[in-house]
């Protein structure tokens, strides 16, 4: 599968999602292919995904009846003028990233920004060795949120570098405060090494479908588009 294309033009695209295979993938994710019949080929497929299946974007309606859902949050939430922030190895093993840290390596995030936090700590998220002595991400707590929420960003997403998946009295606090605010994620990005650029276009639409909490989504880059590089 192609993740990076050249326009020539100083315009490039880079495919942000991780791909699913459903032979594969530990996360639930059936497909069941058939024929509805008649003179031609008719194939249909019936798709039985759980919603934070893959890259996918989280919404308040994850932690609260009371929150909106992926209906509920404006579209414009799912795309505009993002920034790539890669702490590399400024934040030591499994620390928490604090909001001094932020201050210092994320420099150019601005109110309305979708914002992605990375380090060279990578792991695969949601695979047995998460937790373990294997992981040496780095961690979000309430701390990292309320910068966020100050900065007043629509959007939080993650690179293999950074975990989500702590423990509850990090990650519990850092989901409330933001959604909360109606401040979104976009948790397993990939090919994220394939940026030349650290601000950038990103788009990542979830399915129109009322009651999700999450849906996956096919998010993706495009760098060289002057309003959303600067």
């Amino acid at each position: 599968m192609q993740t990076v294309y050249d326009f020539g033009n100083g315009m490039r695209l880079i495919d942000l999602s991780k791909l699913v295979d459903p032979a594969t993938e530990t996360r639930r994710c059936k497909l069941y292919r058939f024929n509805t019949g008649g003179p031609i080929p008719d194939f249909h497929t019936n798709v039985d995904i759980m919603t934070h299946l893959g890259t996918h974007a989280e919404c308040p309606y994850h932690h609260n009846d009371d929150w909106p859902d992926v209906t509920g949050v404006p579209l414009t939430t799912f795309m505009g003028r993002a920034v790539y922030v890669n702490f590399h190895d400024t934040v030591k093993q499994n620390g928490h990233i604090t909001a001094a840290d932020l201050d210092r390596e994320a420099k150019k995030v601005k109110e309305g920004d979708i914002v992605i936090i990375d380090s060279d700590y990578k792991l695969n998220p949601f695979t047995p060795d998460t937790n373990t002595e294997k992981d040496h991400r780095l961690c979000v707590n309430a701390e990292t949120a309320e910068w966020f929420k100050n900065k007043k960003v629509k959007a939080v997403g993650f690179g293999d570098g950074v975990s989500i998946e702590n423990c509850n009295e990090d990650v519990k606090p850092f989901h409330d405060i933001l959604l909360a605010e109606n401040i979104i994620f976009i948790e397993v990005l990939k090919n994220l090494e394939e940026l030349k650029q650290d601000v950038f276009f990103m788009s990542f639409a979830p399915l129109p479908i009322k009651g999700l909490d999450s849906s996956p989504v096919h998010a993706y880059a495009i760098e060289g588009i002057k309003e959303f590089s600067e």
